[in-house]
């Protein structure tokens, strides 16, 4: 009798990631070609960066201009794209525990394995801005359940993010971090740490899985991967690092066209034709217009 090889579904492949605690690089995108080209780079799981989406979609700083509506239609369109894993910022929830179980429902049904919610006050900011404030740890305490009780699957998982290190310091941090971990988040994140000691001591005190955020120009004082897989980390964030790359790209570019009229087919300045058309499955699509040809 032939058996059939039991499928595994991202949200377990990611929960199996955050429990190795192996310091996973996750790169984040902020649309469907950034995600396409994290995965063809074979990046084991995607984050779907709020401060991307706002940044590029909306031209405006990470200070809670992002909705639902963006969000979701983002993660859509990414998880049409791309078969690796997908966590996703929902910011705060979007208001209150009520509003975060349809937020829940709605990017789960939108295709993400994993949402993040913070407690910061709405509307929040970046966390590596100056000026946030945060809400009662009861009150983030009541989101994260709320979150627990209206997600489907228990594939789908919860990360918890504390800003509580800008407003009360490291170990008040960690006690909340303790309590959200308690109150059913599977993956915790403490943004915005401030020395390399923070960095390395946080695993002790906290045992369920830790994402690290290395925001470039940030805060955190960047560590290697190395470094945070042997301190305990589950997965290592780079949120942004694409769309900085990107902007970079394409001011280069650009300005070589502004002053030179003109750009030629140079890979240091633009990627090749062949190869976009790669990214975005042109060939496939021949394919499929071949198959359905009347």
């Amino acid at each position: 009798m032939m058996t059939t090889a039991k499928t595994v579904s991202t949200g377990q492949q990611l929960r199996e990631l955050a429990n190795a605690r192996r310091g996973v690089l996750v790169p984040g995108a902020f649309n469907a070609l950034s995600a396409k080209v994290i995965e063809d780079l074979g990046f084991e799981a995607i984050y779907i960066t709020g401060a991307g989406v706002t940044n590029m979609h909306l031209g405006l700083p990470d200070m809670g201009f992002m909705g639902l509506a963006e969000i979701a239609e983002q993660t859509a369109r990414i998880r049409d794209a791309v078969e690796v894993p997908l966590l996703v910022d929902a910011d705060t929830g979007f208001g209150n525990a009520v509003n975060v179980r349809h937020t829940v429902r709605t990017l789960e049904r939108a295709g993400a394995d994993c949402i993040q919610l913070e407690d910061q006050v709405m509307p929040k900011r970046c966390g590596h801005f100056t000026g946030k404030a945060v809400i009662s740890a009861d009150e983030m305490v009541g989101k994260i359940k709320a979150a627990v009780d209206a997600r489907h699957s228990e594939d789908f998982l919860i990360m918890a993010r504390t800003d509580a290190r800008a407003t009360d310091g490291f170990d008040a941090a960690i006690e909340r971090a303790q309590m959200y971990a308690e109150a059913g988040a599977d993956i915790l994140f403490v943004e915005a740490l401030e020395s390399a000691h923070e960095v390395r001591c946080m695993p002790e005190f906290l045992q369920a899985p830790l994402l690290m955020n290395m925001v470039i120009g940030g805060k955190t004082p960047i560590a290697t991967t190395d470094e945070l897989r042997q301190q305990g980390y589950g997965l290592v964030l780079y949120a942004n690092a694409a769309l900085q790359s990107a902007v970079a790209g394409m001011q280069k570019a650009l300005t070589v066209l502004r002053d030179e009229h003109h750009l030629k087919e140079d890979p240091d300045l633009v990627v090749p034709f062949k190869e976009r058309q790669r990214l975005v499955g042109k060939d496939f699509i021949d394919q499929l217009e071949q198959r359905y040809k009347s």
